[in-house]
């Protein structure tokens, strides 16, 4: 038994489906807990998991609960994690106090990550990673989900990095550690709200089955760390990139005036965004997580056919 092990609280259908060789697809909490206010998030943490099933996955949600890493949460599990009003957002970092003084911890892409591969769990879903924010020169303010791609074995779906970080030093960042960036289908990093972005990825997809074959054969080979997937939202749902950019160069500017730092900029500026776009950043935000979550599934099912 690993030592790690007895910190797992494993959800019995997500126990059975790793024994036998099934897709299993994580997903985080922050979202559920700091990314938008009850019953909202309870239905779009629902309707994710639905997603996920359809397309003859599992999900496992993780959280902190109870002293337990909780892979999978049951519907009272869920509901208590969304109507909290003291859930501490849980990074690596994190991740020993809140279990040791047994807290309420929502997991980010990074502790998400380290918790899916304690479990066995090889695909996680999220809407877009943290990276190195505007403004690094001065600041040093850097996600620790880019250090977690180049340490943590799973393969990471999403719509590239939150668009209120400075994009090229973030693809700059992953390409020092050494983070395969794959589009699918498309062959530059979409820009999270919006499709497109100026930079070229160096390689691309078109189909789950042929990412499937890059997460096998990057096994075979013990290449550690993760992979990750950039998957645009759909052209239905994509905002413009102009009247975005102008949103987000003014929360940028706002957060600079009012002295906001560390871990507090990212939900401040969401935040703001939100307000300004009146929603609309909100709606594109819930388009581009269940579109992943049906990515995500895809590529987890394909990989599972590889091994049959």
């Amino acid at each position: 038994m690993k030592t790690y092990e007895q910190f797992l609280d494993i959800k019995q259908e997500v126990k059975e489906a790793l024994a036998q060789n099934k897709p299993v697809v994580a997903l985080e909490s922050t979202i559920i807990s700091h990314g938008m206010p009850y019953p909202d998030n309870v239905k779009m943490a629902k309707k994710v998991e639905a997603i996920i099933r359809s397309e003859g996955a599992i999900p496992a949600t993780i959280a902190i609960m109870d002293g337990k890493i909780k892979i999978g949460l049951t519907d009272e599990d869920l509901e208590t994690l969304a109507k909290s009003s003291d859930v501490i957002k849980v990074s690596r970092r994190d991740l020993a106090s809140v279990i040791a003084t047994k807290s309420m911890g929502a997991t980010t892409v990074a502790s998400t990550m380290i918790c899916a591969e304690m479990a066995d769990i090889k695909f996680f879903v999220t809407g877009g990673i943290g990276g190195v924010h505007r403004g690094y020169e001065t600041s040093l303010d850097v996600s620790a989900d880019l250090d977690e791609l180049s340490l943590t074995n799973v393969t990471v779906i999403c719509a590239g990095a939150k668009a209120i970080l400075d994009l090229p030093k973030t693809m700059e960042y992953l390409e020092t550690k050494g983070v395969s960036v794959v589009g699918y289908q498309t062959k530059v990093l979409p820009a999270f709200y919006t499709r497109t972005s100026d930079i070229k990825l160096r390689h691309h997809v078109e189909n789950a089955e042929a990412l499937a074959k890059i997460v096998y054969t990057k096994d075979q080979l013990a290449l550690k760390g993760g992979l990750l997937v950039v998957n645009p939202i759909p052209e239905k749902d994509s905002l413009d990139a102009d009247y975005m950019n102008q949103i987000i160069d003014k929360a940028v500017k706002d957060s600079v005036t009012d002295q906001i730092e560390g871990k507090d900029v990212t939900p401040y500026l969401l935040k703001k965004i939100v307000e300004e776009t009146k929603g609309k950043s909100l709606e594109a935000n819930l388009a581009l997580v269940y579109h992943n979550a049906l990515v995500g599934a895809k590529i987890a099912k394909a990989y599972y056919d590889l091994l049959k």
